[in-house]
């Protein structure tokens, strides 16, 4: 597991542009908010884990030492710090702070706020601009920034959960320098918690938590170090002041973990990825994490079911025929029954795949073949080949001199099949994997019979 994080993003803050008054407000809002936002980072010091961007000399802590002034994009998982990143940025260069949420906040407010930075810029005052959720901004949205952050009218701090490949727009990208945040490992988050427990900003030492339990949390959090606080505060007002938080405690007050997983998202596609991968790998195991963790996620079942049949052709082929045969079947049962009684049906499927022999013969023949009819290699039908059926045929030499298989007590003869051109042209090459050992050693006698020589297996 990644070993860094910081925490607390803000995604339900409010927004509060202004001064280093409502900088305070907007990333350290008082004793009634929430446990992660009581306890978020104010300096350096504070921070758990991201070595990778704030260690001597890396770009983010020279901006968050008030030495750098390039616009970012942080990227990472919630609970990864990306609002404290940007609290930390506001604070030490001592700019006027600005705030915006993507959830509500039009062009028309992005220009308002770059029309009062470029006033203030005149009279000496710079303007840090912190977009929460940015990759909800529409490309005309995005847009609209592009000029402010060329020109460093603002130095802009924007915070995605989205690979922002896929959601920010290519010109803003590239004017930003973009930094991924990685989840917390375990220790970071026992860090989170045991400080938790403690500070006067915190719990206070008001309750007292077992071993046992901050394990449980540690196993809830899955990387979110805001989710462990939003459960260790749960567990807490459960106990009361004087308590003493127990596993019991925690399994009473969280019900089960929350697997990040957003089906428009990268994760979608890092997980189906990985659970193709782990599949293809023949790691049985691992193909039924990530099966599972679709699953509790809400994933649709026909997509799992699709991608095993494709899968089924690409990475197995031939050296397991009834691997199709398994993925087209499943997938028909799960239309026909749907979750959660599918979740067995794919579990089958994904095992038998798994455990299949695997080749990817069929893959690249159909490419190879694609590739030379790409390249203008196609050639004309042989005359023996063409349709025959129409009047006048016969006197154009089609169908004439075909041999029927048939009528061979081997049922295969001789003759002349691929165009003139594509004469030496091998595609399939079957592997010495599962069924595909037999069919290699097979097909180099049945290349021979038809072509009339010897041919590559």
């Amino acid at each position: 597991m990644a070993q860094h994080a910081l925490f607390g993003d803000a995604a339900d803050d409010p927004v509060s542009p202004g001064g280093t008054d409502e900088h305070t407000s907007y990333f350290h809002p008082g004793s009634t908010a929430p446990l992660a936002a009581r306890m978020r980072p104010t300096n350096l010091d504070e921070v758990v884990g991201q070595e990778h961007l704030l260690g001597e000399g890396k770009p983010l802590r020279r901006l968050v030492e008030g030495s750098g002034d390039a616009s970012v994009i942080l990227y990472g998982p919630p609970g990864t710090g990306k609002t404290t990143i940007a609290s930390l940025l506001s604070s030490a260069t001592g700019r006027r702070f600005v705030a915006l949420s993507a959830l509500n906040a039009g062009v028309k407010d992005v220009r308002a706020v770059i029309d009062r930075a470029r006033k203030d810029l005149i009279a000496g005052t710079r303007t840090v601009l912190f977009i929460d959720e940015v990759h909800r901004f529409s490309k005309t949205q995005q847009d609209a920034l592009l000029g402010a952050v060329e020109n460093r009218i603002v130095l802009l701090v924007a915070a995605t959960t989205e690979n922002p490949s896929f959601s920010v727009v290519a010109p803003l990208l590239s004017r930003s320098l973009l930094l991924q945040l990685e989840p917390l490992d375990d220790a970071g988050i026992t860090t989170v918690i045991t400080r938790a427990l403690a500070d006067k900003r915190g719990l206070g030492g008001s309750v007292s938590a077992t071993d046992e339990a901050i394990n449980q949390l540690v196993l809830l959090a899955g990387g979110d170090a805001r989710r462990s606080l939003t459960y260790l505060e749960a567990a807490a007002e459960a106990v009361g002041d004087g308590g003493t938080i127990t596993i019991d405690t925690i399994r009473d007050s969280v019900n089960k973990a929350v697997v990040r997983y957003d089906r428009d998202g990268d994760q979608h596609f890092d997980v189906t990825s990985a659970f193709i991968k782990s599949v293809r790998g023949s790691d049985v195991d691992a193909a039924l994490h990530y099966l599972a963790r679709m699953i509790h996620a809400g994933e649709d079942p026909r997509f799992i079911a699709r991608r095993l049949i494709i899968l089924a052709s690409e990475d197995i082929g031939m050296a397991d025929p009834t691997s199709l045969q398994a993925a087209t079947a499943a997938a028909q049962a799960v239309a026909m029954i749907g979750l959660p009684e599918a979740r067995l049906t794919l579990a089958q499927a994904t095992i038998h795949l798994a455990l299949a022999p695997k080749s990817n013969a069929v893959y690249v023949a159909i490419d190879r073949a694609l590739k030379d009819v790409a390249d203008g290699k196609a050639g004309f039908v042989p005359p023996h080949l063409r349709d025959g059926h129409y009047a006048g045929a016969k006197k154009l030499g089609n169908a004439v001199g075909y041999v029927y298989p048939h009528d061979n007590p081997h049922g295969v003869v001789g003759q002349r099949y691929i165009p003139d051109t594509l004469d030496s042209a091998v595609y399939y090459r079957p592997t010495d994997h599962g069924d595909e050992k037999r069919i290699r050693s097979f097909l180099a006698r049945l290349r021979g019979i038809v072509r009339g020589g010897p041919s590559a297996g």
